[in-house]
């Protein structure tokens, strides 16, 4: 089972390496950046799980990155800041962070939180019924693995798993965007419909999708999507 990952970018090296440490020894992959920039070019190839954002970035503002993530991503954002003020909390979880720790912090309440999240994020699932076949591919949604016909295997992460999950549980339904929002949570509006469009398109890229014609998830224009594979659960 791969361990999920978590992302670390603050530009502390002290603060990197005591949350590197703490979630390493709970059991979780960790990659750590001091800079925007690094953490956003390191995005083009990985999937993070979790990412741990610090406000008081050298070479970006905090805030905006949040909001990109949360946006664009699908990944849990949680705020590490030393702004302690109660207008920079709602601040950040208006744009989109789900969680903020203050700092100075107790690695191990970052550790607690962030399995709180992820628990909250998993997709709901009978132990027995883990893994989906569905037109060439098997889902393993107890390691958040996609594999093809020939045995390459894909990681997606959990908010990723969460749309597919729904797709895979109504095949040959349509799943409109207010089920989708009741399903998923979060506040329905334009922040949801973006994020989960950022979420459907990873997914197609997975599923190696033509774009112009996908054949597996439907977009049924003001409508919702549909998915079109045949689905068989283990």
């Amino acid at each position: 089972m791969t361990a999920p990952l978590v992302t670390i970018l603050d530009d502390e090296p002290e603060i990197r390496m005591i949350l590197a440490d703490a979630l390493e020894d709970a059991g979780f992959r960790t990659m750590a950046f001091s800079r925007a920039t690094e953490f956003e070019a390191a995005l083009k190839s990985t999937t993070p799980d979790v990412c741990l954002v610090d406000l008081g970035l050298p070479d970006k503002d905090g805030l905006t990155l949040v909001h990109r993530l949360a946006l664009e991503l699908g990944a849990a954002v949680i705020i590490i800041s030393g702004r302690a003020q109660v207008q920079d909390r709602i601040t950040g979880l208006e744009l989109g962070a789900d969680d903020y720790i203050i700092k100075p912090f107790d690695p191990t309440e970052v550790v607690a939180r962030v399995r709180a999240r992820l628990r909250k994020e998993k997709p709901a699932a009978p132990v027995a019924a883990n893994t989906a076949v569905f037109n060439g591919w098997t889902a393993y949604f107890d390691r958040y693995v996609l594999v093809d016909d020939i045995g390459t295997e894909t990681t997606f992460s959990h908010a990723e798993g969460e749309v597919l999950r729904l797709f895979l549980d109504s095949p040959k339904r349509l799943i409109s965007r207010a089920q989708m929002q009741e399903s998923l949570g979060g506040a329905a509006g334009e922040s949801f419909d973006r994020a989960m469009d950022v979420r459907i398109s990873r997914l197609r890229t997975k599923l190696k999708e033509d774009p112009k014609n996908p054949r597996l998830i439907k977009t049924i224009y003001g409508a919702g999507y549909i998915f079109l594979g045949d689905v068989s659960w283990q």
